[in-house]
C-alpha cells in the first residue's frame, strides 16, 4: 500500500555560538536561547524529530520507521535505518575547529557508529563571513598539536569566504569550522560524532572550558594541503512550474534544489520504491494535496515522503532542498 507524506517537527540545540535567526527567519517555536540548530529530519537519539501531521502525529520519526521500514526504500544505504540527518544551523559566532571520523574509524573505535561526511548549503551570510576548510599546507601531527596548545592553530587553517547559495561538501577527515554570520542547511550522515580540535578558549554555561578531542581529531584528520573548495557547476533544468538542479551526489545521500512556481497549476511528485525523499522548504509557501488530504507548508518546514509514496500534487511558490537516501 502506497504511503502518504507527513510534516516533521524538529528538536533544537542551544549551543553557545548560536543566534536567534531560526526563530526570527524560520518561525521555529522552540523555547531555547540561543537556538543554534534545529534537527529537522532525524532519528538520532541526541536530537530526534517528530511527526507533525497525519495518523502518526506526535510520534518520533524513529518509531514510525521501525514500524514501517518499507518507508526507507530498497536502497542498500538505508540498511534498516534512516541514513541521513538534516539540520538548520545559525552561527552567530564561530563554531569550534573540528573534524569528523570516517565510517571505518567510527565503526572500530566508536562502538559501531557511522562516521560523518556532510554537505552545507548557505542560506545567508554576512558580508565578511568565512569558513575553515582544511590546512593551508601539509603538516604533521606534532606541528598541529603544538599549534593548538599555543593558540596559533588559526594560522595553519584555510579560510574561505562564503555567500548565499554557496555549496560545500565536507568529507570525513576534513578540518573545518562554520564561521560567524553564516546561516545554512546541513545534510549529513546519521551521526553525531565530532572531535573538537580548537575552541578559542571559550567556556560553556558552567564556566568551564569545553572539552577538546585533540588526539582523536589528529588520528582522523587529513593533514595534507587542501585545495580551495571550488563551487561545482550547477545547471537548472526547467519544466512546467518547476526548476531543479543537482547539488550533491555521494554514497550517503543525493541532494537537489527545487524551485517551484505553479500559479493555479500543480507539480506532480512521487517517491519511487528505491528511496524516501525529504523536502526542506527554504523559501516561500504552498500546499501538498494527495488522496483526500492537504498539507500546508511554509519556509522552514520539513516534509517526509516515504518510498513508494502516493502521487501528490504540490502547489505554491517555494524553494526546497530535496534529499534522497
Amino acid at each position: 500500500m502506497a504511503a502518504c507524506p507527513f510534516l516533521l517537527r524538529p528538536s533544537g540545540k542551544d549551543y553557545l555560538w548560536g543566534g536567534n535567526r531560526l526563530k526570527d527567519d524560520f518561525a521555529k517555536n522552540i523555547d531555547l536561547t540561543p537556538l543554534a540548530e534545529t534537527w529537522e529530519c532525524s532519528t538520532h537519539p541526541d536530537g530526534p524529530s517528530f511527526v507533525d501531521s497525519g495518523r502518526f502525529s506526535g510520534q518520533a520519526l524513529s518509531v514510525v520507521l521501525e514500524m514501517h521500514p518499507e518507508y526507507l526504500g530498497t536502497h542498500p544505504c538505508a540498511n534498516g535505518e534512516l541514513p541521513i540527518l538534516i539540520k538548520f544551523i545559525d552561527a552567530k559566532e564561530d563554531l569550534s575547529v573540528q573534524v569528523h571520523p570516517d565510517d571505518s574509524y567510527a565503526m572500530k573505535y566508536e562502538n559501531g557508529q557511522s562516521g560523518k561526511s556532510e554537505m552545507w548549503y548557505v542560506l545567508d551570510a554576512d558580508k565578511d563571513a568565512k569558513l575553515v576548510y582544511g590546512l593551508i599546507h601539509e603538516c604533521d601531527k606534532q606541528t598541529i598539536k603544538k599549534a593548538v596548545e599555543t593558540g596559533t592553530i588559526m594560522g595553519y587553517l584555510q579560510k574561505v569566504p562564503v555567500k548565499k547559495d554557496d555549496l560545500f561538501f565536507i568529507e570525513a577527515g576534513t578540518i573545518h569550522a562554520i564561521g560567524a554570520g553564516t546561516l545554512l542547511a546541513e545534510i549529513q550522515e546519521n551521526s553525531n560524532l565530532t572531535y573538537r580540535l580548537y575552541d578559542y578558549g571559550r567556556t560553556g554555561k558552567d564556566g568551564r572550558k569545553r572539552s577538546l578531542h585533540i588526539d582523536k581529531a589528529l588520528e582522523v584528520a587529513n593533514l595534507g594541503r587542501m585545495a580551495g573548495p571550488a563551487q561545482p557547476p550547477r545547471v537548472l533544468k526547467y519544466r512546467n512550474g518547476e526548476a531543479s538542479e543537482l547539488l550533491c551526489r555521494c554514497k550517503y545521500f543525493e541532494v537537489h534544489r527545487i524551485i517551484l512556481n505553479t500559479g493555479k497549476r500543480s507539480v506532480y511528485y512521487k517517491a519511487d520504491e528505491i528511496s524516501f525523499r525529504v523536502l526542506l522548504c527554504l523559501e516561500g509557501c504552498g500546499s501538498i494535496k494527495f488522496e483526500n488530504e492537504i498539507l500546508d507548508f511554509e519556509k522552514g518546514r520539513c516534509i517526509f515522503v516515504p518510498a513508494n509514496s502516493v502521487g501528490i500534487n504540490i502547489y505554491g511558490r517555494a524553494q526546497f532542498l530535496e534529499v534522497r537516501g
